[in-house]
């Protein structure tokens, strides 16, 4: 993995048991847990990361932070509450419905500007199944992950189209000059079923 992120299977499956943890802990009574010093120690190098939760209808809530700003257990203790009770698009989650949810962790390496002399480039610089996008332009700002276009099936087009629409800006805005877009990469852990076996998801072959 580039940027020298390298997460284990165990470390995965740490990290997204820890995650429904600290959501269950906060939802019970409002307490944050506890983290032990093991974990602190083994996640206390700095790296974004988003928590993602799904129930059987799709998605109930995503919140996390794209730069290395934070230490990884800091960061993913932040971001699992916030995904469940801070997600301006759903209602907060409710302690009852935790066994229906399944819980996805994902650790990004920093992001880097794709650097084009035409916009036209972008198509040939981004990889479905393997970057994640940002884009800005002005004060507009969006953000999908690595998993995001191989989930609906989207080519390299459409991902730009559709990340500048979570920017809040015209499909088309990737191909003017004064854009910025940033790639980065995804390692992804996940419930294959709410409480159940925890994998890493293949983005591509």
């Amino acid at each position: 993995m580039k940027d020298e992120i390298i997460i284990t299977d165990n470390d995965g499956q740490n990290l997204v048991k820890t995650a429904r943890k600290i959501v269950t802990e906060y939802l019970k009574d409002g307490t944050r847990l506890s983290l032990d010093k093991d974990f602190q120690e083994k996640f206390s190098f700095k790296s974004g990361v988003f928590v993602t939760l799904n129930n059987p209808l799709g998605l109930r809530g995503c919140i996390g932070y794209p730069l290395p700003d934070k230490q990884l257990f800091n960061a993913l203790e932040d971001a699992s509450i916030a995904a469940a009770t801070e997600d301006p698009r759903f209602p907060s989650v409710k302690f009852e419905e935790l066994d229906s949810i399944t819980f996805e962790v994902t650790v990004l390496t920093p992001p880097k500007k794709i650097e084009v002399n035409e916009p036209s480039e972008y198509l040939s610089k981004i990889k479905v199944g393997q970057d994640g996008l940002i884009v800005k332009y002005g004060y507009n700002s969006g953000l999908l992950l690595p998993q995001v276009p191989v989930e609906y099936r989207w080519n390299e087009k459409e991902f730009l189209e559709y990340t500048c629409e979570k920017a809040g800006l015209p499909k088309e805005y990737w191909k003017r000059k004064e854009i910025e877009i940033k790639k980065f990469q995804g390692i992804v852990f996940k419930e294959k079923e709410p409480l159940g076996e925890i994998i890493q998801e293949k983005l591509s072959d």
